[in-house]
């Protein structure tokens, strides 16, 4: 049966939710999650139907009554695809699609189908073949629906997919190649990250659930020209821009790609050197559309995720967005930053935040100490960094980079 829909049909992709309830307290908002990644996919969601049960089948996920429920809906109502609201395994894929006839995927495929569609550098595009690959790789025997029908249809694009033709060595050593480049790629951003340090830039990142608004929030402060969208994941790559703050002085704001509840591992392993960004970062916006009633969740998943990721301790700054379509009162009650960034309110309030963040500011200068008071130097090899020193007929020459308290006290040396 021809089960394939391009981008190029005019038809959508109709498509069938399905849940497992386990008694998990956020079961209905993944399932409404679901709805939304399968609509940025592209799809046309014709029913949303879920089970309650002690534990999944480890056979088919759900029961075998409510399997044969799914088939008759999908038969009745002209299912051509089935998205499961958690990660099957390759057996239960391949007995859904046979008990249903209906090309089945889970919540990380349909994610990974959308990450696909929205990279557009050459790091995203490796980031996802890798994620892909990893995903694909335990699936390959016992083809099924899913399998067979490789390049047609939501949870099939994406750089990998012709890869997944091929034999298990040659994707290992795909799968090798991906993880060197990505390796260089990781090793790019260190130096950057590092030229950043030495030069006492300090890097604020934007970080939050996606469709949070911070594509549009980092638009809005300095005119990035990033694509800005009302659906989940609408900008994958990370985009960094200059900030100048009232005070004067310049931060590096650096959006980052969106968290989602549930976010599969396969994803943080390959995203891990996007997602250093924030764990690297010396500020953390941490953004939220709070007109969302679930946004004290999405706060939360976020600020788990960046503990996760070793970024606990980084000073965070709650920024509450879309405050012009939330309830106020519904927000009294959390700290943080109001704006709308859609219409520029609160920047001045976020920016002040930003700056009493900051942590201690230092300066790259050159200093000269006499050689009668060379001992002078010491303050800077023990408070700042030292990128050369030379003798000549003055005294002794540093090039480094010191905090502006010790500067201060060391005003006299400045050259």
């Amino acid at each position: 049966m021809p089960m394939e829909l391009h981008e190029t049909d005019t038809k959508p992709t109709a498509a069938l939710l399905a849940g497992v309830d386990l008694g998990e307290p956020d079961t209905e908002e993944s399932l409404d999650e679901l709805r939304e990644l399968a609509r940025t996919a592209g799809a046309e969601v014709v029913g949303v139907i879920c089970q309650k049960r002690p534990a999944p089948d480890p056979a088919t996920c759900v029961g075998s009554g409510f399997l044969r429920e799914m088939a008759d809906f999908c038969r009745d109502n002209g299912v051509d695809l089935i998205i499961f609201d958690r990660e099957l395994s390759p057996i239960q894929m391949r007995n859904i699609e046979e008990a249903t006839d209906v090309r089945t995927i889970d919540r990380t495929m349909l994610i990974l189908d959308i990450f696909a569609s929205r990279a557009r550098s050459n790091e995203g595009k490796l980031q996802v073949e890798l994620a892909q690959l990893r995903y694909m790789l335990p699936r390959l025997t016992g083809k099924g629906v899913a399998m067979s029908r490789l390049g047609g249809g939501i949870g099939t694009r994406g750089p990998g997919e012709t890869k997944l033709e091929t034999d298990r060595r040659h994707i290992h050593r795909r799968i090798d190649s991906l993880r060197e480049k990505l390796s260089e790629v990781a090793r790019q951003r260190d130096r950057q990250r590092e030229r950043r340090r030495r030069d006492g830039v300090v890097c604020v990142a934007i970080v939050g659930y996606t469709n949070a608004g911070k594509s549009t929030l980092l638009n809005a402060l300095t005119d990035a020209g990033v694509l800005s969208e009302d659906m989940l994941f609408a900008t994958l790559d990370p985009t960094a821009r200059a900030l100048e703050l009232p005070s004067g002085s310049s931060v590096m704001l650096v959006d980052t790609v969106g968290f989602i509840r549930r976010l599969p591992h396969h994803l943080i392993e390959a995203f891990k050197s996007t997602l250093e960004e924030a764990v690297q970062a010396d500020i953390i916006l941490n953004v939220c559309d709070c007109s969302s009633p679930v946004f004290r969740d999405h706060l939360s998943i976020t600020r788990n995720l960046l503990s996760e990721l070793g970024a606990g301790d980084k000073p965070v700054i709650t920024v509450l967005n879309k405050t012009d379509k939330a309830d106020l009162d519904e927000i009294g009650g959390v700290e943080g930053v109001r704006i709308s960034a859609r219409r520029g309110e609160g920047f001045p309030a976020l920016l002040e935040a930003v700056e009493q963040a900051l942590p201690v500011q230092k300066a790259r200068v050159k200093l000269l100490f006499p050689f009668s008071e060379i001992g002078q130097s010491a303050m800077v090899r023990e408070n700042g960094t030292v990128f050369s020193e030379e003798y000549n007929d003055r005294g002794l020459l540093m090039d480094c980079l010191i905090d502006t308290v010790t500067a201060q006290r060391l005003k006299d040396y400045l050259q």
